[in-house]
């Protein structure tokens, strides 16, 4: 349910509301809006509807809500979240996260090597992988709290926010203390245990959706975090399985505006997951930005041939540089905004 207050509804019979919703066992979010202020009730339908909202004072109205995401839902939100990242960057709203850098953190010389390449071409958040969830149990893991400890250096000494993927409830408390962003990756997208943990924090929660999810089943994990208190969750297309075999997956860019229509939630697009291919990241990017994504996220290494995971989709500084360039006039001519992050030692 979503309770529609008054406009000129007092902070104290807002209280009042919050105090009354949860002496009846319902959970509350409340969104303060330009022209309104709305309070999300989340609790059984039956019991929502036998409720007696409408009486309480300051309330206008109470609307159902049919879809089963209330709080990600356009219903509860019609305008856009814009988040902010750090550094100067945000993401929503028109500004758009570009998020560049290696697979996997490999040492801090290539790590600053790649990140001050990137940066110099326009990125704006340096990610990269701590532990890695990887198909065979004897590829490279990752470094773990030392490559954190590297990450966290390198985007302070840039002044850039980082990302990296947390893959179990157990890592939640060690990564928060490195990063600015946490990323749940697609094997993880349904991992509920990991989604309320991150929920608890008040990190930026980038979701990336399952190889074999629907739309609706992405935006259901987003309501996992969204529900334990974290509104700061950006959605992330990064291909679906498919019976194709000559890209690694199938990048439904459709998804991006049928998010944009369902969510207020930002969405961005990684093509490098999504297409396996360096050959086609720039159209891919491209395609994204024309399609409505609020960022675009594309592995970078400066020498492919010895990175220690994803190196055949990595692109290479220059590369990334030509197609950060295209897209800054794509985004330019969509009105829309890619932040520099704050220059090193201002």
């Amino acid at each position: 349910m979503i309770i529609v207050l008054k406009p000129d509804s007092t902070d104290e019979q807002i209280a009042h509301i919050l105090e009354k919703v949860e002496e009846m066992g319902f959970r509350h979010d409340l969104s303060r809006g330009e022209k309104r202020t709305l309070i999300g009730v989340i609790g059984e339908e039956d019991a929502l509807r036998e409720a007696p909202l409408r009486a309480i004072p300051g309330v206008e109205d109470v609307v159902p809500v049919l879809k089963p995401y209330k709080l990600a839902s356009r219903e509860f939100q019609d305008f856009d979240s814009v988040f902010d990242l750090g550094y100067g960057v945000k993401v929503g709203g028109g500004h758009l996260m570009m998020i560049a850098g290696p697979c996997a953190i490999e040492g801090k010389d290539i790590l600053h090597e790649i990140a001050v390449a990137s940066k110099e071409a326009g990125a704006n958040v340096l990610r990269g992988g701590a532990f890695k969830p990887r198909t065979s149990p004897y590829s490279f893991q990752g470094m773990g709290e030392e490559g954190l400890q590297i990450l966290q250096e390198v985007g302070h000494e840039l002044q850039m926010p980082v990302i990296t993927e947390v893959m179990d409830p157990r890592q939640v408390e060690l990564i928060d203390r490195y990063t600015d962003i946490f990323q749940i990756g697609a094997r993880n997208m349904q991992n509920f245990n990991l989604l309320k943990e991150v929920g608890s924090t008040n990190r930026p929660v980038v979701l990336k959706r399952g190889m074999s999810a629907t739309v609706i089943d992405l935006l259901m994990s987003a309501e996992y975090i969204l529900a334990h208190g974290n509104k700061q969750v950006i959605l992330c297309e990064r291909g679906i399985r498919s019976f194709d075999s000559s890209t690694r997956n199938l990048l439904d860019l459709a998804a991006v505006p049928n998010v944009k229509g369902l969510t207020h939630l930002p969405i961005i697009v990684d093509p490098s997951h999504a297409t396996g291919r360096p050959d086609l990241i720039p159209s891919m990017s491209l395609a994204s930005i024309a399609a409505g994504a609020d960022g675009v996220h594309i592995e970078t290494h400066c020498n492919p041939e010895i990175a220690k995971s994803d190196g055949p989709q990595a692109l290479l500084p220059t590369q990334y540089a030509d197609v950060m360039k295209q897209m800054k006039q794509m985004a330019e001519l969509l009105g829309k905004t890619i932040a520099d992050p704050v220059a090193v030692g201002s």
